[in-house]
């Protein structure tokens, strides 16, 4: 599992003002952690893509410009429907002793199957696992081998 550092910046419009922290190329967001107050915060949009047009998980190392620092997972994006640009993104923390829900992109290795070799088809149905672990147990993917299916 591969960390990511991202540099935010805390927001102080909230509501339908945000639309105007998108007009500075930045993506509003929230962060959250169970037990600590909610942060409204902005990232830009650039730093942003290399998190969502991915297909592993990714622990981020949340900066801001105070000299803090969180540790938190991706949990959602929301899309404009036109532009399919983002347009809002919300940060969970991670505490070291909780459990948390995660989606796990699955991964298909071992080259060609011997079954699609013979003229078979391989279907790969299931893209996420949905799993629940510590934060020092997220998988960055889940592999499976079809080398050996017929």
């Amino acid at each position: 599992m591969s960390e990511i550092v991202l540099n935010a910046e805390r927001r102080t419009v909230a509501g339908k003002k945000a639309k105007q922290v998108r007009g500075t190329g930045k993506v509003p967001g929230v962060y959250y952690a169970h037990g600590e107050e909610n942060l409204t915060i902005q990232i830009p949009q650039l730093s942003l893509d290399t998190l969502i047009y991915t297909t592993e998980t990714h622990i981020i190392d949340l900066r801001f410009q105070d000299g803090t620092s969180k540790r938190c997972i991706l949990r959602d994006v929301q899309f404009d429907p036109v532009s399919d640009q983002p347009i809002h993104f919300d940060l969970q923390g991670l505490r070291e002793d909780e459990a948390l829900t995660i989606e796990a992109p699955v991964t298909l290795v071992g080259g060609t199957a011997a079954g699609v070799r013979e003229g078979g088809i391989l279907q790969h149905f299931i893209h996420k696992l949905k799993l629940s672990c510590l934060p020092k147990d997220i998988p960055g993917k889940i592999e499976v081998d079809v080398s050996g299916l017929g």
